[in-house]
């Protein structure tokens, strides 16, 4: 597998001068999803974690309910790019089948048209009712502990990271991509390639908070999503549609509750 990282020489300029120094970048490379032959998509992504990737794409785009779902993945590096071989089993792959030939409607097109405007704006499933609830500290320590897992981001500062905290255990898996949604996808394989369920703690991203965030956290059913950038108006309307409790712009001990802040321990004398 290539290295997610690669080294390039530059010339530096800094206050104290000038000077030339090698610098650590994060590689980024087109990954392709392959189902039963057929590409179905392809992402610029990180190439590292790419089976987590799959799988965890295949879950939050609604491609498989379950992991037991996919028969085989296989990574292929073809020297320009990745192509990822998802062989599913039977009966998702005849539903997947029904719906690749309805998103490509009379025109053939796929990218294009209602049919792909609909999925875009798909309807979320709403998120269980569970007993996660955090306290002011747990939320500040979420982000801290989701910045001492980020390898990647230490070496470039270019990319993003996704994480799953649990009360009392910390940030229990972390995926880093230099796309914020590659990133969750990572993630989402990952835990169910663990068996965590994303419902007994909270997403934490390190990116801004767009529709398609929110959609991919409800998909593996996180009741709580925090995010250290701000989100989108749809993005905030989505969670709180879909029961999702949305923390955002966390600064140090400094954040947002922008929906079902019943999970978030708020002080009751909040001002106006």
């Amino acid at each position: 597998m290539t290295s997610p990282l690669a080294t390039f020489p530059r010339i530096a300029r800094r206050r104290d001068g000038i000077r030339e120094e090698p610098r650590t970048l994060p590689e980024e490379a087109a990954v392709a999803f392959s189902y039963g032959g057929t590409t179905h998509a392809v992402m610029m992504a990180t190439p590292a974690d790419l089976e987590d990737f799959a799988l965890g794409f295949s879950l939050t785009e609604g491609i498989i309910a379950s992991p037991d779902e996919i028969e085989t993945i296989d990574v292929q590096d073809l020297g320009v790019g990745f192509d990822v071989q998802i062989r599913l089993k039977d009966a998702a792959n005849h539903r997947f089948e029904a719906r690749r030939r309805r998103l490509a409607g009379p025109v053939g097109c796929g990218l294009c048209g209602i049919e792909s405007i609909e999925e875009a704006m798909r309807s979320v499933p709403s998120v269980p009712g569970t007993d996660v609830r955090l306290a002011h500290d747990q939320v500040v320590a979420a982000v801290r502990f989701l910045s001492e897992r980020q390898v990647l981001h230490k070496a470039t500062g270019a990319v993003h990271a996704a994480g799953l905290y649990m009360p009392g255990e910390g940030v229990v898996a972390a995926r880093e991509d230099v796309g914020r949604h590659n990133a969750l996808d990572k993630l989402a394989g990952a835990l169910a390639r663990m068996n965590v369920a994303a419902g007994t703690g909270a997403v934490v991203i390190t990116s801004r908070v767009s529709v398609e965030m929110v959609q991919k956290s409800a998909a593996i059913g996180a009741p709580v999503v925090i995010a250290v950038s701000a989100p989108t108006a749809l993005a905030v309307r989505t969670a709180e549609t879909a029961g999702i409790t949305l923390v955002a712009l966390v600064r140090g001990e400094e954040y947002d509750v922008f929906t079902h802040s019943e999970r978030i321990g708020v002080s009751d004398h909040v001002s106006s």
